[in-house]
């Protein structure tokens, strides 16, 4: 614990380095108000001993100075003074910043009394300090564990929506996706399309080169849908096996056929070898499209059925082409 004496007469700062010798003190003298300034640039100091009357500047002004610095202004000021306790004095000195007073000549048993006090304040401070200081760390901890949770339940929600082959959306997002599309086509009275792609003669795929070699094909596929449809309302999904759906909210027929020409010809540009189709040496997709403006008393169920319906009957006229229906879509009961 550091401690202030300040007093411009040697043999007084003398008298009080003797009566402070401490184990857990460190006595700093100064001479003047300046040097005492000087002193609280090297210091952190628990209470400062002030003698009132010094010449250039007194006790006085001197705690002022302390008191507006952010640094100093929190520490304890005892003025010590050969004056009497006179009103005006007192008054001056509180005004100033002091906590107490001492007179002239020192009863060492007071002044001991009352660095005690102090020194048990200052034990106090230092352990709420302490003490704030680990509950701050925890809070920090804690905070950063909130993160790390988030980010982590995050991650675990893109996992849950995620097909774990491909790479796309799964099919639990997808109906989840397609029950909020059809709500806002409903208050938007928009066309919504879906388009079904399903890999042509994917199994004798897999029976020429191998399972592995078929996985990569999908993980290929998808990547190609993904590079070919950029609004980032329209998503994209695996649906089951080698099927895969993209549902494109605010997007006419003619818009869903324009997308679906561009990813056959995406499939067929990639050139991804099939020596067992039948459509030639390289790997084709088939696409159902339906479009519709959702309506109330309209069953959404259908809506599928008919894009399911239209990808079989391109399957049905030879493969590599699409095929456009127009939803028959029943009554909700």
């Amino acid at each position: 614990m550091n401690i202030l004496i300040v007093d411009d007469k040697k043999a007084n700062l003398l008298s009080l380095e003797y009566l402070l010798e401490d184990e857990e003190l460190l006595t700093v003298s100064a001479e003047s108000g300046q040097q005492a300034l000087e002193k609280t640039l090297d210091h952190d100091f628990f209470l400062i001993l002030m003698d009132v009357e010094m010449p250039d500047m007194n006790g006085y002004e001197t705690a002022e100075l302390l008191r507006g610095n952010s640094r100093t202004r929190n520490i304890p000021i005892i003025f010590i003074t050969a004056n009497s306790r006179e009103d005006e004095q007192l008054f001056r000195g509180y005004d100033a910043g002091a906590v107490d007073y001492l007179i002239k000549p020192i009863a060492p048993q007071i002044l001991l009394g009352k660095i005690s006090v102090f020194k048990t304040l200052f034990r106090q401070q230092r352990e709420l300090f302490r003490k704030t200081e680990e509950l701050n760390g925890t809070i920090s901890e804690l905070e950063e564990l909130q993160q790390e949770l988030e980010e982590k339940n995050e991650q675990l929600k893109i996992l849950s929506n995620q097909d774990g082959l491909t790479g796309l959306y799964n099919r639990r997002y997808f109906d989840n996706l397609l029950e909020d599309e059809w709500s806002r086509g409903i208050r938007t009275r928009r066309p919504l399309s879906l388009i079904m792609a399903d890999v042509d003669y994917f199994k004798e795929y897999n029976d020429t080169y191998g399972h592995i070699a078929g996985d990569k094909c999908l993980i290929q596929i998808a990547e190609i849908f993904q590079n070919t449809i950029h609004r980032r309302v329209d998503k994209v999904a695996r649906y089951g096996g080698e099927e895969i759906i993209a549902v494109l909210p605010e997007t006419s027929e003619d818009g869903a056929v324009a997308l679906s020409e561009k990813l056959i010809d995406a499939v067929r540009t990639a050139g991804i070898e099939h020596a067992g189709s039948i459509n030639g040496r390289t790997l084709t997709i088939s696409f159902g499209i339906c479009t519709v403006v959702p309506d109330s008393e309209s069953a959404m169920v259908d809506f599928v059925k008919c894009v399911d319906s239209a990808l079989y009957e391109a399957k049905k006229r030879g493969r590599d082409c699409y095929v456009v229906k127009t939803a028959v879509l029943a009554d909700v009961l």
